[in-house]
């Protein structure tokens, strides 16, 4: 196993293009690459929520940043002739499922499109060693099956969101099959973690409501989910980069990065959790009326990574929750949340 760590030196000074970096999990990206010594270039939208992670880390110091949209093929283009990159990790996207019901065009065009624009664009320069387009577990056929979904099993999608991501998984295959091109997809579970203020996701919404004081109210309680810390598939990110970049198309192709079994819960155990860990003043209810269909049970065989990648998920759910309710503390206490982050980081790479 090639390890992943502030000791190793592949990512000093490696050139890498991420695309989405003032989102959540881009930003919790941006700073670990920052912290092994990478020149990160980022090209994404102005954040969509106040707060959120990329400004209240000032991450804009740390990583040369383009504002813009990844359907501008021109802009995007531009921005990667200037950034030169050895690496690209691709996770600009439209990532609400209640989203895409609304605007299901915009929800297309922007994941499907903003794929297609980005490997063209690095199939032109013929620069890049290693492409990771980071899409999602919903990209499989859902068939409410109690055993996790394999990397070989039917795409599917109920939803604008879901399915236009399985297109996304499309379009990198055939690229890849097409052009030769070094390009891998990464299907994460229910990412959570501190800095999170997305609309619509369990943990922001527990977030909202415990800092004014207020109840969380819980739409799908029995849904299961794989619920796990975003550190856990960002290590999976990095660790297949490397490969790909080493050793080229064996390491191509759909990878999994979930959590363990018995970490997919349902959403009123994790609430009941996160309001226990932080205290009296947390509280939930069930939300009436009908809401848009989400699936009800959905996890991942993560069991290709454990074995060709050597990746295992580091912490369980307890203590995923737990650096959640810390991170949230630290904010509400103003505390310096860039070192929080970083601290938490270097904290997850001594878990072992």
């Amino acid at each position: 196993m090639e390890g992943l760590g502030l000791m190793n030196k592949f990512w000093k000074n490696k050139r890498v293009f991420i695309t989405g970096h003032t989102g959540f999990k881009g930003s919790w990206l941006s700073l670990w690459l920052y912290l092994l010594g990478a020149k990160v270039a980022g090209y994404a939208l102005v954040p969509h929520t106040k707060p959120n992670l990329y400004n209240l880390c000032q991450i804009d110091q740390l990583v040369n940043s383009t504002i813009a949209d990844i359907r501008d093929k021109k802009a995007l283009s531009q921005a990667i002739i200037k950034a030169r990159p050895e690496i690209i990790i691709h996770m600009a996207a439209q990532p609400i499922v209640r989203d895409s019901y609304k605007i299901p065009v915009e929800t297309y065009s922007t994941n499907v499109m903003g794929t297609v624009n980005l490997l063209e664009i690095a199939r032109q320069q013929g620069r890049v060693k290693a492409i990771l387009n980071v899409t999602t577990d919903k990209v499989y056929e859902n068939r409410e099956q109690r055993r996790g979904y394999r990397e070989d099993e039917p795409l599917g999608g109920y939803d604008p969101y879901s399915s236009s991501k399985a297109c996304s998984e499309i379009v990198t295959t055939a690229y890849r099959c097409s052009y030769g091109m070094n390009v891998a997809s990464a299907r994460a579970g229910n990412v959570i973690g501190g800095g999170d203020w997305a609309n619509d996701r369990l943990v922001p919404d527990f977030v909202r409501a415990i800092l004014k004081g207020r109840k969380i109210r819980v739409r799908n309680p029995k849904a299961v989910r794989p619920w796990q810390h975003v550190l856990e598939p960002l290590s999976g990110y990095l660790m297949l980069a490397e490969r790909l970049y080493k050793h080229g198309l064996q390491y191509a192709g759909a990878w999994n990065f979930g959590p363990n079994n018995q970490d997919a819960r349902t959403v009123e155990w994790v609430v009941n959790k996160l309001c226990k860990k932080w205290g009296n003043t947390a509280s939930f209810e069930i939300a009436k009326g009908n809401h848009p269909h989400e699936t009800t049970y959905l996890s991942l065989d993560s069991s290709k990574a454990r074995k060709v990648l050597g990746w295992e998920p580091k912490w369980n759910i307890n203590q995923t929750l737990d650096e959640i309710v810390e991170w949230t503390k630290a904010y509400k206490e103003k505390k310096n949340l860039r070192n929080t982050c970083f601290a938490q980081i270097k904290n997850y790479e001594k878990t072992r």
